[in-house]
């Protein structure tokens, strides 16, 4: 009984985590930097500037790449950490810059994404990542 409340039983299933969550923020931010990269690159610019950003082309740019790029990194599991870093902090600057006047409704969602970045940050990509793939470490002998 214990065992069963405990849940503990889900532990084998474990490496599963890190890759849902990963596919749910790296889908999430694909579709949204897609949408902005092949759509009217010019019009999230320009309100880039309007949020008061000093050189909007620029950091307009940058969460573009953010979104699509790192989103790509996050759902294939490379270079996980590092694309989280900067998904993080880009949905930190939507929550809490470019919807700070908008009420929890508008920033929930880009919280959302960033706590899950934020947790892909401290986790890594998991064991089901090209990460744990192509940087495994080799086993000692024993």
């Amino acid at each position: 009984m214990r065992t069963l409340l405990s849940l503990s039983w889900f532990d084998r299933l474990a490496a599963g985590g890190p890759l849902l969550i990963r596919l749910a923020v790296g889908s999430a931010m694909v579709i949204h930097g897609s949408q902005k990269v092949f759509g009217d690159p010019g019009r999230f610019i320009g309100f880039v500037g309007k949020l008061g950003f000093p050189a909007p082309t620029f950091f307009g740019w940058a969460a573009m790449a953010a979104e699509l790029c790192g989103g790509v990194a996050l759902v294939l599991g490379v270079m996980t950490r590092w694309a989280a870093v900067f998904i993080a902090w880009t949905m930190g600057v939507a929550a809490f810059v470019a919807h700070a006047n908008d009420g929890f409704s508008k920033q929930e969602y880009p919280l959302v994404l960033m706590l899950g970045a934020v947790s892909l940050v401290l986790s890594g990509g998991g064991a089901l990542s090209l990460d744990a793939w192509l940087f495994a470490r080799p086993r000692k002998k024993r």
